[in-house]
């Protein structure tokens, strides 16, 4: 078997150590890998496959035979350090929003559209963690029934935001439970004037807002799942809202599709899909939730249910791991799938 020479951009994030994880639980076929981050992480070991490694302080020269770069470090060092890997001659595959929008870039879910790998110029953007899993629900039902229209509310983990966030929506917790002042200055984004607690919260701002009066994250959803189904005429609208939880974003899904299906027809469609896991029993109260699907690779679907005013209308409930299928495993999913299309 062919082995590739791999780097992870951002190795000390907590996609990064997912990233990892994912290359080690699938058994990627790596020759040798190399762990980058900034300077501040250069000099740390890490462990992946039984041997210890040390953390290199990513420079452009870092990506000399590299085949493949995985990158997780946030969106301008993706500018700055993927047209580098890809010179040397890698293939960047993207965590960040750098490149998901641009024309040349394919923006790829493998369940979904992995026909868009071998358009690459040597990058492939990955989408958003909310994106990834609302289209790995959905494209069942477009491939059966065509898709009309989609209006999405999220419940994200603070995870999302990273892992100061984590430890803010902890801080704050235990400040509460000690009748303290929960002091906040992650959320919901760092560099905005003002900042909200988490713990016991719902903030329903993910990102800075744009002029129409979305937030960005919301923009990334509409404009990503357009993209990734090849579908400008679909009609999307997104709610994003931060949630007390670690890890794990829930979806709460509209959908109007071109045809008329029953729900078993529906459900029987989830149920089939690559990636997806149907858990839909009301009677036992069966239905997913952020803290079964942690750590696990699957979209988890239920409380599928008709719309009682359309008949082509049908809401749904997903729930997926943002650091694992949101991130991580569907990067290493897209070289995965490189490699069996012979793309690399």
């Amino acid at each position: 078997m062919k082995t590739y020479n791999v780097a992870i951009m951002g190795a000390t994030g907590a996609v990064g150590q997912q990233m990892k994880e994912q290359l080690e639980k699938r058994d990627f076929p790596v020759n040798t890998i190399k762990f980058l981050a900034s300077s501040r992480s250069a000099g740390q070991q890490i462990e992946f496959k039984g041997n210890t490694y040390t953390i290199e302080e990513a420079k452009p020269e870092s990506f000399e035979g590299i085949d493949i770069a995985l990158f997780s470090a946030g969106g301008s060092i993706s500018e700055q350090f993927a047209p580098e890997a890809v010179k040397r001659g890698a293939v960047v595959i993207d965590n960040t929003s750098a490149f998901r929008m641009d024309a040349e870039v394919p923006l790829v879910v493998p369940e979904v559209n992995p026909e868009d790998i071998a358009q690459h110029k040597g990058i492939i953007a990955n989408p958003n963690c909310s994106t990834i899993q609302m289209v790995c629900a959905l494209q069942p039902l477009k491939e059966q029934y065509g898709l009309r229209k989609i209006v999405v509310s999220t419940y994200q983990a603070v995870s999302g935001a990273g892992i100061g966030a984590i430890n803010e929506l902890k801080s704050q917790s235990a400040d509460f439970d000690n009748a303290k002042d929960a002091e906040a200055k992650m959320l919901p984004v760092k560099s905005a004037e003002h900042h909200y607690p988490i713990a016991f919260n719902a903030i329903p701002q993910i990102d800075k807002f744009t002029d129409n009066g979305y937030t960005y994250e919301e923009m990334k959803m509409i404009n990503e799942t357009k993209k990734i189904m090849h579908d400008d005429r679909l009609a999307v609208a997104a709610t994003c809202v931060r949630l007390p939880v670690v890890t794990g974003h829930s979806e709460s899904v509209y959908v109007e599709l071109e045809g008329a299906p029953t729900v078993d027809e529906v459900k029987q469609a989830i149920a089939d899909a690559p990636g997806v896991v149907l858990m839909d029993d009301p009677a036992n109260q069966v239905y997913p939730m952020p803290l079964m699907a942690a750590g696990l690779d699957e979209v988890f679907v239920g409380r599928i249910r008709q719309d009682l005013d359309n008949p082509q209308g049908f809401h749904l409930w997903v729930v997926s791991d943002n650091l694992v299928k949101g991130a991580a495993l569907n990067s290493v999913q897209i070289a995965e799938s490189m490699i069996e299309q012979n793309i690399i």
